[in-house]
């Protein structure tokens, strides 16, 4: 076999094996989003809003009791991370005129437009594990892949 038709044979054949390594991607993250243990919002979800669980809003109240002005979570997405883009949480206290806000039990989540077409009907968590505890998505539909700690992500 020469080498331009091994070359050929390898063009046509990544697309398929690029499009079966999506789909598996894909199926994987179902199964884990629909075995997860969070608990989302008891409400009907949206796809076009940002979920929180019983667990992140918890968090957030212990962090509103030490704070003298009301703070908020700040979702924001940046370009980086070991899969393209990465999740960025900060506490904030003000809002911007092209943020979104989502509340639950008086807790606030704000994200800003552009982050929002990246995020929205996701469901957003706190974790605590034995070497870490942190706010994660816990489920995007917008990621067709990730990282294992869940801080990046890439889309389709």
């Amino acid at each position: 076999m020469s080498s331009s038709s091994s070359r050929s044979l390898i063009n046509r054949a990544v697309p398929f094996i690029t499009a079966r390594i999506r789909r598996n991607n894909r199926i994987l993250i179902t199964r884990f989003s629909s075995s997860s243990s969070t608990q989302p919002l008891s409400e009907p979800q949206s796809s076009e809003s940002i979920h929180m669980t019983d667990s992140f809003v918890r968090r957030m109240k212990e962090l509103q009791v030490d704070e003298d002005k009301e703070k908020m979570l700040r979702l924001s997405i940046e370009a980086g991370g070991c899969s393209g883009f990465q999740y960025n949480f900060a506490l904030d206290d003000k809002t911007n005129s092209d943020d979104r806000i989502f509340e639950r039990d008086g807790v606030k989540l704000v994200v800003d437009n552009i982050s929002y077409d990246f995020v929205k009907g996701s469901t957003v968590d706190y974790v605590e594990e034995l070497i870490r505890s942190a706010f994660q998505v816990a489920s995007n539909p917008s990621a067709v892949g990730g990282c294992s700690c869940k801080s990046s992500f890439m889309v389709g």
